[in-house]
């Protein structure tokens, strides 16, 4: 697969098509119809190689890469998700907005299939032909209902190909819609009424099924059909409770996405563990003091804390000295935290007051941040 130089975020088998290459030579093992690597190099595909380099030629010189982690956390969780796909059962990830269920279900797909672009996206205004299939209508005009004159959908192109399809935000769709999956789910097929014959009727090539994700706290969302759901294998995906973690993930995506933006910023690990810790203990409710703290009604997501790492380093790449500061964290964690609530201000100026003037007292680090809070006003 080929993507454009200049593309924002290529897909992941793009992205890490060396370590893909890297694995899938150094992977003797039986592979199961259709999979691109065995489920063991899948699994280190996403949790990584601790650090050791695998020996392989990558355009055409002999290379050693190593197999970055991609997904941290919940290592038996990805060992779950490999199993329910093995067992040709459709696999569901749900949990909080922000804890990378649309990232697994990306990788699992580049791993397996070696192509994870066969998405559909759920909306309030998907319909089942954007699911299933519909049509050329200038060539139905023409030539009435025809193979040529028909559109395949995402799912319909992976039963033909036997990838793997990914459908995103499941339900935000309408339960109706979300519904037109049992049949595909339990025959395997797709019925093209439209049509006669051998056309009439697409059966899943082996390497087909579906991941899908669903948000558990957000608006918008639809319950799910008993029918509906008995077709999946549901895994729930947990925020990060391992602080040290998920700094090191903070620091890691954040000078991930300078590099690309072509900047040099200083990150000291001091105020990115500050940004981690305000966001756990905004998260949990309570910090590593046990001091009981008002929880904002926004997502506190890993994902939302990236996000601020990154725009308080743009903030200190061009309007400070190119090093961030607290100062920076607490001018970008306002827009994280104070999305539609009013009350939501409150409740970080009062953590402000409660707990970061507590620890300035005796950090630093905390007390530069304490000081910071005049933005939190504005």
């Amino acid at each position: 697969m080929t993507t454009p130089a200049r593309s924002l975020r290529p897909p992941a088998e793009v992205t890490y098509a060396e370590e893909l290459a890297a694995l899938a030579a150094n992977d003797p093992g039986e592979r199961p119809t259709q999979w691109k690597l065995t489920p063991r190099a899948v699994r280190q595909f996403i949790l990584g190689s601790d650090g050791a380099a695998l020996s392989h030629v990558w355009q055409g010189k002999k290379t050693r890469t190593r197999i970055t982690p991609k997904f941290l956390g919940d290592d038996a969780l990805v060992e779950r998700c490999l199993v329910t796909l093995l067992g040709q059962r459709g696999l569901l990830l749900v949990g909080e907005p922000g804890t990378a269920k649309s990232l697994l279900s990306e990788l699992l797909s580049a791993a397996i299939s070696g192509h994870s672009q066969f998405t559909i996206q759920g909306t309030a205004g998907t319909t089942d032909d954007q699911i299933k299939y519909s049509w050329n209508y200038a060539l139905l005009l023409a030539e009435g209902p025809s193979p040529r004159a028909l559109v395949p959908s995402p799912l319909f192109r992976g039963m033909q190909t036997g990838t793997l399809v990914r459908f995103e935000e499941i339900t935000r769709c309408q339960p109706e819609i979300q519904d037109t999956l049992v049949s595909l789910l339990s025959d395997k097929a797709l019925h093209i009424p439209e049509l006669s014959g051998g056309d009439a009727v697409v059966f899943a090539e082996r390497g087909f099924n579906l991941i899908a994700t669903a948000n558990l706290r957000d608006r918008g969302v639809h319950e799910m059909s008993s029918a509906l759901k008995r077709r999946f294998n549901f895994e729930t995906v947990q925020p990060l409770a391992n602080k040290a973690l998920e700094l090191q993930l903070v620091k890691d995506q954040t000078e991930a996405l300078l590099r690309d933006s072509g900047l040099k910023v200083e990150c000291p690990v001091d105020v990115l563990e500050i940004l981690v810790t305000t966001f756990q203990d905004l998260r949990l409710g309570r910090t590593e003091e046990g001091t009981v703290v008002e929880k904002p009604s926004t997502v506190m997501s890993t994902a939302e804390a990236v996000a601020v790492g990154h725009a308080a380093a743009l903030d200190a790449a061009y309007f400070g000295q190119g090093r961030m500061e607290g100062a920076h964290v607490a001018r970008q964690i306002v827009g994280t935290v104070l999305k539609d609530n009013p009350e939501d201000a409150k409740k970080l100026r009062q953590y402000f007051e409660v707990v970061v003037k507590a620890r300035g007292q005796n950090q630093p680090s905390w007390q530069r941040f304490y000081e910071s809070r005049k933005w939190l006003l504005r």
